[in-house]
């Protein structure tokens, strides 16, 4: 697949999500079922990072965020979360051309300060050294939660309603979008999952609440432009209500 032209040729009529998250799994599976060590999975799925990281820029979204790490994942024995954030650092390492090069902005949503120090440092380098670049921004969820997400918001609303500088009536939708991880990106238009699951893995809860959700049963190690075509294409044929008819969405009409 080659070229910004040849692929937004295969989109499909429709419009285009301004910001589209993944659920990357699968990179277990995917070595298991060759035979490999699971961190060959994981290896191979920094590959694909790449590869939908420049066909989002290419088709021309907004901002992707992909969910690399979560909080739960630091259950995990603790060889493979070190080699996790082995492969995380040379990821970084790696991909500051293709960030660069390409105008695309990186940060990084979660507990972040949990991260090792090796690899928080070159995350944190990198975020600067791109910090000027306007044309996507690529979210990494690392040591991220939803649900700990929500209680962060929660518990920094509640501080400045205690200090005086909130007032209970003034906390609303917009007030705690605010203190979201994702504040200032596009809303969330789209979710895909690999590997077939069908659950959000407590991945951006808040943001998930009108955003369109496509599965694939794909292993991300396999997942490639071809397959992020496929899910946008799935998404430009939907029609998004946000509550309304579907002949009021039609019309263009509001709600009464």
């Amino acid at each position: 697949m080659a070229g910004p032209e040849h692929i937004r040729s295969l989109l499909g009529e429709g419009p285009l999500p301004r910001h589209v998250a993944i659920i990357m799994d699968g990179n277990g599976r995917w070595a298991e079922e060759r035979g490999l060590e699971r961190l060959e999975g994981h290896s191979r799925g920094s590959v694909s990072v790449r590869e939908v990281v420049t066909g989002a820029r290419e088709i021309g979204l907004e901002a992707i965020t992909l969910y690399a790490f979560s909080v739960q994942n630091w259950s995990r024995p603790p060889d493979e979360v070190a080699g996790l954030m082995r492969i995380l650092y040379e990821y970084l390492e790696a991909e500051r051309p293709t960030l660069l090069g390409n105008d695309i902005r990186l940060q990084a949503i979660g507990e972040v300060e949990r991260l090792p120090s090796f690899v928080l440092e070159r995350l944190r380098a990198l975020e600067a050294e791109t910090a000027h670049c306007r044309s996507m921004t690529l979210t990494l969820a690392l040591s991220y939660g939803g649900r700990e997400e929500l209680v962060r918001a929660a518990r920094a609303i509640a501080e400045d309603v205690k200090a005086g500088q909130l007032a209970p009536a003034a906390v609303d939708e917009a007030e705690l979008a605010r203190r979201t991880f994702t504040h200032g990106l596009p809303e969330l238009d789209l979710i895909v999952r690999t590997s077939g699951e069908l659950r959000l893995s407590n991945f951006l809860l808040w943001q998930a609440a009108y955003a369109e959700i496509y599965v694939t049963e794909v292993l991300w190690p396999d997942f490639g432009k071809p397959e992020l075509v496929e899910a946008i294409k799935a998404f430009r044929k939907r029609q998004r209500r946000f509550g309304k008819t579907g002949r009021q969405v039609l019309a263009g009409l509001e709600v009464d």
